[in-house]
């Protein structure tokens, strides 16, 4: 179970990295309709895990995930000057499709309130 300062940590992370997100300039990153789902951060802060899902679906995803993986050092250095941590951890970008595995389950649930 994570710890309330491992949680607060990978919370404080994901809102950089948002942040960060609307900065970037790489056309795989700008062009996709990208969110950051969930922020996995170990207990020592070596190591985060960043999910990402695209609005189009996994490919535009994993599209967006080599985008992010060829500016991870300029991410990671922005991380380091926002929230002064002391240790910056090594960054892992995974992608997934929650979003539209969300957005087809809400469709399912409006069609069958229509019948």
């Amino acid at each position: 179970m994570p710890s309330y300062k491992s949680s607060r940590n990978a919370e404080d992370i994901k809102r950089e990295l948002s942040s960060i997100l609307r900065e970037l300039k790489d056309p795989r990153i700008q062009n996709n309709f990208i969110s950051i789902v969930r922020v996995e951060v170990s207990n020592d802060l070596s190591f985060c895990k960043v999910y990402i899902s695209a609005m189009e679906g996994i490919e535009k995803a994993k599209e967006a995930i080599q985008g992010l993986k060829s500016a991870t050092g300029y991410i990671k250095r922005e991380i380091g000057q926002r929230l002064h941590l002391r240790q910056i951890p090594n960054l892992s970008f995974t992608a997934t499709d929650a979003i539209e595995y969300s957005a087809n389950i809400s469709k399912i649930l409006h069609s069958l309130k229509d019948e």
